[in-house]
């Protein structure tokens, strides 16, 4: 996260953000208490946009059968949120899965968290 907070505490700080009770929410917090490897960027963008960005994601994981977690529930509270918001990412330490968070423009909140399984064979 900005502001040049250690990666410990940058860590702790997301793992008390991810205390929904959602199915990403959960996995990504415990991804993270497992050694996940994470990201917090600095800079916003619409929420509308990942909004609609999301939603097209969604059409296309349920195409193709790529597993996903609270995706159409990010894509909801997305667009009801109305401000810019910061992006997250969580990669599982065995590379599994990858978890996006959508944080507030301060990173002191979750808006959303989502997570999609990574094909086999990908790198982490």
């Amino acid at each position: 996260m900005s502001g040049g907070k250690p990666e410990a505490e940058e860590r702790e700080l997301l793992v008390r953000l991810l205390v929904g009770d959602d199915e990403a929410s959960v996995a990504a917090s415990e991804a993270l208490l497992g050694g996940a490897a994470h990201a917090v960027w600095d800079g916003t963008w619409p929420a509308e946009r990942y909004a609609h960005t999301y939603a097209v994601r969604l059409r296309h994981t349920r195409r193709t059968g790529v597993e996903t977690l609270s995706l159409e529930r990010a894509v909801r509270l997305l667009g009801l949120h109305g401000r810019p918001v910061r992006l997250g990412q969580i990669t599982a330490a065995d590379g599994a899965w990858i978890h996006l968070l959508f944080l507030t423009e301060d990173g002191d909140a979750l808006v959303a968290c989502t997570g999609v399984r990574r094909a086999t064979g990908s790198p982490p």
